[in-house]
């Protein structure tokens, strides 16, 4: 099992002084000293109009990351897929591909947060059918020798092929999910898969449960399954003070952060978002030792470990790690990067990647 970083770029919070370009600055940093760890990927999130998170522009981040590292792979986390045209988004993957000597893994999602939608004139209602024609033309258009035609619901074209190509043909492809018509979506394409481990459990009982679900999807569609990728938020904590600090910032970033972007409200989330009304609602009433393994790493690292090999066991093949949460302050970010891959990564084979 490997282990990449992971952020949203979370800065919505009460009475904060750091400023979005200085989270950005701090991002780009700690991205560059992933590769300097020996963490295997960077994956970094794109949020609009200071919502969740102040990164709207992850490729741009990512090639920088590019020009100052050489092994690391670069991803968005996630590209939101239905607020951009695919001839364009496939440009400009294929593009950081080239630059970066093909370390590209693209992932994309619907998001979940409409008030990035209304500004871009992107349609919140109907973004599941977008993403889907949407991911379909970016892989083909990165498959194709040639122009490409297309017909669709919401997308036409004619002979259209894109330059440059990307090095990897293909460039390794992941859905986000947090629910079943993701992970059949996946199937269907043949797409690798992300989730996130709360949402897991919540939907679906477990990270075991859903790999066997994506599994099975992949089969009934005819395609060999793909690399299976989690998430999770990480703290350590040596001692009680340590771990209510620790605790109480996780909680915050759920209560000051998070919930706001979700649709919670049952009278408004469209049908395919309704699950999110449940998560809202558990989000809302979490206590700091509410906190559990489905969700956050937290502790001393043989704690961890623990929790690690479960993960492993479910048939997880990465664990992308979000450290930078909470307004945990950036030198607090690189130590803890530092510490996991000393003192955890290698009880994983494959888990340190110098």
């Amino acid at each position: 099992m490997q282990f990449g970083y992971f952020t949203l770029s979370d800065n919505h919070y009460r009475d904060n002084a750091r400023s979005a370009n200085q989270l950005i600055a701090d991002i780009l940093d700690e991205a560059v000293y992933a590769e300097e760890v020996g963490l295997n990927s960077a994956w970094i999130g794109e949020h609009h109009f200071s919502t969740l998170g102040v990164l709207s522009c992850p490729d741009l981040v990512l090639a920088q990351v590019a020009a100052r590292t050489t092994r690391i792979r670069l991803a968005p986390a996630v590209t939101v897929l239905p607020l951009h045209h695919p001839i364009r988004v496939a440009e400009t993957w294929a593009t950081l591909d080239l630059l970066s000597g093909g370390r590209v893994d693209f992932a994309a999602g619907r998001g979940y947060d409409r008030r990035e939608y209304g500004p871009l004139g992107a349609s919140f209602e109907d973004n599941q059918s977008v993403f889907a024609e949407g991911m379909e033309i970016v892989r083909a258009l990165w498959a194709s020798d040639g122009p490409l035609s297309y017909r669709g619901r919401h997308y036409r074209f004619d002979d259209v092929a894109i330059t440059p190509q990307p090095v990897q043909r293909p460039i390794p492809a992941y859905v986000a999910s947090f629910s079943r018509p993701s992970i059949e979506l996946a199937g269907r394409l043949g797409c690798n898969l992300i989730v996130a481990p709360f949402a897991a459990a919540m939907t679906f009982g477990g990270l075991a449960q859903v790999a066997a679900s994506y599994r099975e999807s992949c089969s009934r569609h005819g395609n060999p399954p793909g690399r299976l990728m989690c998430s999770y938020f990480l703290h350590f904590a040596d001692n009680a003070a340590e771990e209510a600090a620790a605790r109480a910032r996780q909680v915050r970033y759920y209560q000051e952060c998070a919930i706001a972007a979700f649709p919670g409200d049952l009278a408004t989330a469209p049908p395919s978002y309704r699950y999110f009304v449940e998560i809202v609602d558990r989000l809302g009433k979490v206590r700091p030792q509410d906190l559990s393994e489905n969700s956050v790493l937290l502790g001393r690292p043989a704690a961890i470990v623990e929790t690690l090999k479960k993960v492993a066991a479910a048939g997880i093949d990465e664990v992308i790690l979000y450290v930078n949460v909470g307004l945990k302050p950036h030198l607090q970010v690189k130590d803890e990067m530092a510490r996991f891959m000393a003192e955890v990564a290698p009880q994983f084979a494959g888990g340190t990647g110098r």
